[in-house]
């Protein structure tokens, strides 16, 4: 931040944040000890990792475990923490921890990052989510470690149960699993209850967002003292994981043992949103099931959270303003609450800019490709809502297509209105400020 950051304002401090941990990270995976063949990556490979780690998306174009050296892994480790945590939180972060004063814009950038609700506590929250984070990673890479280490051995199994609990905790979908089959993710584990059960947990943990998580530890079962958006989170978290969970058991995976289907149903249902990892072939599943999947992704996590997507909240919004138009209401309401009109507003807006991205993106990739769209619209939905789940057409991709994946995947990340904020920072219109009205027709 520093002087430089004195004449920015924090929609573009935060980009210009995400762009320099990409542009250091192509950097050090470029060197010729990045990769296994003592080579480097090409410029090509290199930017898109590094934007789908910083991204925490994890799309790739070459396998992360039988590609990348170790030094090249713990890089790609470090952005997707980095990324994870936010670029802004770091760097606050370090500044605390270094006894420099964090000033009032630095502050007010941070809250714009982690979508908090006011400046005041900025730094106390900081040091509550790197502390939780180290927590959680730690307890995630733990409980795995038994069974990595029986698989891979005492220092390989060490070394891919913190990099799969930091994976899963930033939902970033990265993982070593090449080893056995190149690009097969978890589908190894799909019968192991502590693989599957601790990255569920980590996703979750890591997609319902650290105010919402500061909110529950402030306020502990005391449920009807919780903010209205942990509460707007909870729920609409619990209902998009239990439905898809429902269905998949019921249609999908019906060959497997009992135990197996269940670990598969959780796993499909909650990876999407948006962890990037799969612990069955998706070239199995049907039509609906790839669309829930499209629909879970774009969805994503919470706000101030590891994960992408348009954000729990925001569908809460757009559904419960449907209602309220059916049931002639003048105002969304949640938990006895009146949302106000710009918050609708700014749903509307982010909604409609996701599904622009995704059927934009989608559309140029496949008419640059010649590939079915839906495959197309799959991997675009997995790139601008930050999921790297994949249909396994993103490695063969030209450059021109790799490079919509990257823009999507760098809009997602940092935020769409962040970016719209920072290119067009206009002044607010005052409320006496207005035209003429007439009325328009919708119905």
């Amino acid at each position: 931040m520093g002087k430089i950051g004195k004449n920015l304002s924090s929609s573009r401090i935060i980009i210009l944040g995400f762009a320099g941990a990409v542009l250091l990270g192509s950097l050090l995976l470029m060197l010729p000890f990045a990769t296994r063949e003592g080579e480097g990556a090409s410029f090509a490979d290199a930017v898109f990792t590094a934007v789908s780690a910083v991204c925490v998306t994890g799309l790739v174009v070459q396998d992360t475990a039988t590609y990348w050296s170790a030094f090249g892994q713990a890089v790609i480790l470090l952005l997707i923490q980095i990324g994870g945590m936010g670029v802004v939180t770091v760097a606050v972060a370090v500044f605390v921890a270094s006894g420099k004063r964090i000033s009032l814009k630095e502050r007010s950038t941070m809250q714009e990052a982690i979508s908090a609700n006011q400046v005041g506590g900025i730094v106390r929250l900081t040091g509550f989510i790197i502390k939780a984070a180290a927590c959680f990673e730690l307890l995630g890479a733990l409980v795995m470690a038994p069974a990595f280490c029986r698989e891979f051995g005492l220092a390989r199994g060490m070394w891919y149960a913190v990099f799969h609990s930091i994976s899963a905790f930033c939902n970033a979908g990265f993982d070593l699993m090449g080893e056995k089959t190149p690009y097969s993710s978890l589908t190894h584990f799909a019968a192991s209850p502590s693989i599957n059960l601790t990255i569920i947990c980590l996703i979750i943990i890591g997609g319902i967002g650290f105010l919402t998580w500061e909110d529950i530890r402030t306020k502990k079962f005391r449920i009807r003292k919780y903010r209205m958006q942990t509460k707007v989170i909870l729920v609409t978290t619990g209902v998009l994981i239990l439905l898809p969970a429902l269905y998949f058991f019921l249609y999908e995976f019906r060959d497997m043992p009992l135990g197996q289907r269940v670990l598969c149903a959780m796993f499909q249902a909650v990876t999407p949103r948006t962890a990037g990892f799969n612990t069955v072939d998706f070239g199995r599943l049907g039509g609906n099931a790839i669309g829930i999947l499209v629909l879970l992704m774009l969805v994503g996590g919470s706000p101030g959270s590891t994960a992408g997507g348009f954000k729990t909240t925001t569908l809460a919004v757009m559904l419960s303003s449907a209602v309220s138009v059916f049931r002639r209401r003048e105002h969304v309401h949640f938990f006895g609450r009146r949302i106000d009109d710009v918050t609708v507003q700014s749903a509307m807006a982010v909604l409609s800019m996701y599904l622009i991205l995704f059927l934009g993106g989608g559309f140029l990739i496949s008419h640059l490709e010649g590939l079915p769209l839906s495959e197309c619209l799959f991997e675009s939905a997995s790139a601008v809502a930050t999921v790297g789940l994949t249909l396994g057409i993103t490695p063969g991709l030209g450059l021109a297509s790799r490079a919509v994946l990257i823009l999507l995947m760098f809009i997602g990340r940092v935020g769409g209105l962040t970016l719209i904020f920072a290119a067009l920072p206009g002044r607010r219109q005052a409320a006496t400020e207005r035209l003429p009205q007439e009325k328009l027709n919708v119905v």
